[in-house]
């Protein structure tokens, strides 16, 4: 089984751009392993999550960050695998990608991509995983026809370590994408709750066994929200002190099989975000131990 990662959830909202380069730091500076960072190029407040990325690492040494998730119809998966592959280079190792079919179809169309129905949705994300596997490790030419991508180049270069796929994933053909080709599940709280984690995870699981995988090697992230607040009882599922998140958390690792979590914090975040790295996050992983 993977081991337990924490990390923090950020929107690359540009009216608060000091902000989210604040947090990533924070993150860091509190012994957090992961930066997650939506994208939704259609979002006219939001910077481009790439090249806010490409910033963090530029400002960071240690934590890893990553697209929860990129876009697909928005982005091609050739020119995904470059611009990741770049990325990891330039930050000695320190990308991973979140891979996503996209949502809000009018949106996307509105930008130029293409409008999918969620069948061809998970067939293009299958070819995608394929084209970017094939592209990190290929040595000369790469050629693909697909349904939806059709190529013949020379990738590269490589990236500097293999970078893990990890798909945000909620309907069951594409749960059983993610256990059949994926390094790692990818779901949000707010459209995944607890109470129906354990289906989806089922699916998951079947899908890896199907092709012959230990669905144990699969991460599974679970992206959260909430408020950590001093003692006092529990206002909510995550929202309560320290104690009360460590329970949560522990329960979600032992009961449901999560092994790493994203928060996306309250006001105030750089508190929350200590917080989260310096007391819940060791206090979790003392439990699951």
């Amino acid at each position: 089984m993977p081991p337990l990662q924490f990390g923090l959830f950020l929107s690359p909202d540009a009216g608060r751009r000091d902000d989210v380069l604040a947090q990533a730091i924070a993150a860091e500076a509190a012994g957090l392993d992961l930066v997650g960072i939506q994208d939704h190029p259609y979002q006219r407040r939001f910077l481009d999550t790439w090249v806010l990325i490409g910033h963090l690492l530029a400002r960071t040494s240690r934590i890893r960050i990553f697209p929860a998730v990129a876009n697909l119809p928005l982005r091609p998966p050739a020119m995904m695998a470059k611009a990741a592959a770049s990325l990891d280079l330039l930050s000695d190792g320190r990308f991973e990608l979140g891979l996503g079919a996209g949502t809000f179809l009018d949106a996307i169309a509105g930008m130029g991509g293409p409008r999918r129905t969620p069948g061809e949705s998970v067939q293009a994300v299958e070819e995608a995983i394929d084209i970017l596997r094939r592209a990190w490790e290929a040595d000369g030419s790469l050629r693909h026809e697909g349904r939806h991508y059709q190529l013949d180049y020379k990738p590269g270069p490589p990236p500097a370590h293999p970078i893990r796929i990890w798909v945000g994933a909620y309907r069951p053909r594409m749960l059983a994408l993610t256990g059949r080709l994926a390094d790692g599940w990818l779901p949000s709280l707010g459209y995944l709750g607890p109470e129906d984690a354990p289906d989806a995870r089922r699916r998951v699981d079947e899908g890896a066994l199907a092709a012959g995988r230990d669905p144990s090697e699969i991460a599974r992230i679970y992206n959260l929200s909430g408020r950590i607040t001093d003692g006092g009882a529990a206002r909510g599922l995550l929202e309560g002190p320290v104690e009360h998140w460590v329970e949560v958390l522990a329960g979600f690792n032992a009961g449901l099989g999560f092994d790493g979590f994203l928060l996306d914090p309250e006001a105030p975040e750089l508190e929350q975000i200590e917080r989260f790295g310096a007391e819940v996050a060791p206090a979790v992983r003392e439990a699951a131990a």
